[in-house]
């Protein structure tokens, strides 16, 4: 690309790795429930709300509550979780995401978070990369899910950046999705068979430098 404007990073498995908080916490809500709930099925979650997260752990235990009972069961889902990132260390960042954030700040590119967590803010304090962000837009300032691109859009609006000049870094087909619905650039971080819609594929942002940002077409 001849001119980045923005980059715009998804939080979870990307910057961080909460996925096994949640996890720990849709599984500790299952087993109240009355049955399992695998790491398998866990991946089905990626990328979405937590209200679809929970009626899809609904549909899998074949359980049904009326929306009353599911708020309920979404808020206690959510203290376990958030009593787990309460806890988390800076040594808890993804290799190579500060790295990378930083040298985007000193290229002049603007950053901005753009993720389904309604906790974003409180995890990009507790592992200290707060300050390395312009724009955070959250679950909390969003209505519709990605594959929706509400969430990118609102972080690319907040930079002033136009979506042709920015760069989405994501680990989810339904992120990946979403940026494209967005007019965006796409790095796809983890498997490639998974992420092939993708403008470009790395393992994790250990592997992302300037150059090969520049270097998307």
């Amino acid at each position: 690309m001849d001119r980045i404007d923005a980059c715009i990073f998804d939080l979870d498995g990307v910057i961080v790795d909460t996925a096994k908080y949640h996890y720990k916490a849709w599984k500790r809500l299952a087993n109240e429930l009355g049955f399992d709930f695998t790491e398998e099925q866990n991946e089905l979650l990626k990328g979405l709300s937590r209200t679809r997260s929970l009626e899809i752990i609904l549909e899998i235990g074949k359980v049904q509550l009326s929306a009353e009972e599911q708020g309920v069961m979404a808020a206690r889902k959510n203290e376990w979780y958030v009593d787990m990132i309460r806890h988390m260390q800076p040594d808890e960042v993804l290799p190579g995401a500060r790295a990378f954030l930083e040298s985007l700040r000193q290229a002049g590119i603007k950053t901005a978070l753009g993720s389904a967590s309604k906790n974003a803010g409180t995890i990009l304090d507790k592992v200290g990369l707060a300050a390395l962000f312009d724009v955070v837009v959250d679950g909390n300032s969003v209505t519709a899910s990605k594959p929706d691109p509400e969430v990118f859009l609102k972080g690319a609006a907040g930079l002033h950046a136009d979506p042709a000049y920015c760069v989405v870094f994501e680990d989810a087909v339904a992120g990946i999705q979403a940026a494209k619905a967005g007019g965006m650039k796409a790095v796809g971080i983890g498997d490639a068979a998974v992420l092939n819609a993708a403008d470009m594929i790395v393992s994790g942002l250990g592997e992302m430098n300037l150059q090969r940002l520049k270097n998307l077409k």
